[in-house]
């Protein structure tokens, strides 16, 4: 795509960077038959071919609006496009750069601006999260219905952990809202990989890994998130940690992009380069494991499982697959899902900010799972977890959680 940026474009610290991703992209098309938003909306600027052209407007000096605001708000970040994209176009990429700038050009309404600067001051904050929900649940009974099905209803705590006792060792990032929303599924991880000989531990010191506020606009902000939690994990890393197990794959994908995003900070290119090449999701840890010591007792229920695989795994980290293939391993038998390239609406904070896109893709994406009448669902990331179980169909469960009930047998 022929590209000439404005003369303010070209200071900004990624243009060209920004460049190069435009003038990669040769206006096929393709992307716009895998992406959800387009899919949904039939409107060409709600897709990836039409975000490129707005974002290369807005670098080219052209003026920026609210709608073009809209345009790329309502992206959902899926990166569905860059797995069908013949050309390697890294759109994510260019999509973060254009709405940084569109972010510093066009002023929210109050509103937006409020809800949007306060999922980044709650979110990331594990603790006043935890309290925030507790505080939620509480009330569910005073508040609309929408609002209470967003609330999710208190789990069972997380059986103990194992203590550290084996030579291989590794670290976790535990998350920001996973410890509330689901406090078993680092705990099964932990239990597991301990019957493998694995030992983990979690850094205090480490919390979220910057991803909402990044995505939200605010680098800088999600930057520093990522700075300390290099920092918290380069002790351990330096001591001979194996990697950095994440269960959570929108975690994993962030983390993983790391050595990207800080290439041009001298105090952390190569720290950062050293965590991404150690950051592995959970499925990519006990795939690599001779899995014959995990033997499901017989008995066991359930036997039909279907899988929703999250954009975060099969288009950011490219494991699609491997879940599936994990679980067959071990016994279960999986269902079909019918267009399981498609995003199930969560998107880190899409289902709050775009609920009614959101609330479409969901339902979509639910009648998919159903349709072979598994006995269950599971998936591999907190924020669709939640999402999928706030329409109140069947449930769904982070898939680590169903191999450790299998592991141990029949309650």
């Amino acid at each position: 795509m022929q590209t000439n940026l404005s003369t303010e474009a070209k200071t900004l610290a990624r243009a060209d960077e920004a460049e190069s991703i435009l003038r990669s992209c040769v206006h096929c098309g393709f992307c716009n038959a895998t992406c959800p938003t387009y899919q949904l909306l039939g409107n060409e600027l709600d897709g990836p071919r039409g975000r490129i052209y707005l974002i290369k407007q807005v670098l080219e000096g052209e003026p920026v609006s609210e709608t073009t605001q809209l345009h790329l708000d309502r992206c959902l970040s899926c990166r569905n496009c860059e797995t069908t994209c013949p050309s390697g176009v890294k759109y994510h990429t260019l999509l973060d750069i254009g709405r940084a700038e569109v972010e510093r050009r066009v002023a929210r309404p109050a509103k937006d601006r409020l809800l949007r600067e306060g999922l980044r001051h709650l979110v990331p904050r594990s603790s006043l999260f935890a309290t925030a929900l507790k505080a939620g649940r509480a009330l569910t009974p005073l508040m609309p219905e929408a609002v209470r099905r967003k609330i999710p209803a208190a789990p069972a705590k997380g059986k103990a952990r194992p203590p550290v006792r084996h030579a291989r060792r590794m670290l976790m990032l535990e998350g920001c809202v996973q410890p509330s929303l689901s406090p078993n599924t680092n705990a099964a991880a932990t239990r597991v990989l301990d019957r493998l000989g694995i030992s983990v531990a979690a850094v205090a010191r480490a919390g979220c890994c910057g991803a909402t506020d990044y995505h939200l606009g605010a680098h800088e902000a999600g930057l520093n998130r990522a700075r300390r939690n290099i920092d918290a994990w380069w002790p351990s890393i330096e001591a001979g940690a194996e990697a950095i197990v994440i269960p959570a794959s929108g975690c994993g994908a962030f983390v993983k992009e790391y050595a990207d995003i800080f290439k041009h900070d001298l105090a952390y290119a190569q720290k950062a380069q050293r965590v991404s090449s150690l950051a592995r999701d959970l499925v990519e840890v006990l795939g690599a494991e001779p899995l014959d010591t995990l033997t499901p007792q017989a008995g066991h229920a359930p036997r039909r499982i279907a899988f929703h695989c999250p954009c975060t795994l099969q288009h950011a980290q490219k494991l699609g697959g491997a879940v599936e293939a994990l679980l067959r391993r071990l016994g279960f038998d999986m269902t079909a899902v019918a267009d399981a390239h498609l995003c199930c609406g969560s998107a880190g904070t899409y289902s709050i900010t775009q609920p009614e896109l959101a609330r479409r893709l969901r339902d979509n994406k639910l009648d998919a799972l159903e349709a072979g009448r598994p006995d269950t669902i599971v998936t591999a990331n907190i924020g669709c977890q939640t999402h999928l179980n706030s329409a109140g169909r069947k449930q769904v469960q982070h898939w680590i959680e169903l191999v450790e009930a299998a592991l141990d047998g029949p309650a």
